[in-house]
């Protein structure tokens, strides 16, 4: 397996990684400056206040988006394996 090849893969990877969880930490980064604002104007400063609501939105996200982003790990993995005899080379 030649260092291309390696690189290859593990830039693959990262983009794969980036793109799957892009979808929540974007959504949870927009509840928590939402619940923050809240915040700050009603000068409430409660820490279980800033962590259910982005909780919440992250789980509602993946639960959402769970099948897509399952499919395209699956694609990825599908692809490594079935290219493992040309890995070999």
């Amino acid at each position: 397996m030649s260092l291309e090849v390696v690189n290859d893969i593990i830039n693959k990877a990262i983009q794969v990684t980036l793109l799957v969880s892009l979808p929540s930490v974007v959504l949870g980064l927009m509840a928590g400056v939402i619940v923050a604002v809240v915040q700050a104007l009603t000068q409430v400063q409660e820490q279980t206040l800033t962590f259910v609501p982005k909780m919440i939105v992250i789980l509602l996200v993946l639960g959402v988006t769970f099948s897509w982003s399952a499919n395209i790990v699956l694609e990825m993995t599908i692809g490594l394996w079935s290219n493992i005899p040309l890995y070999a080379k």
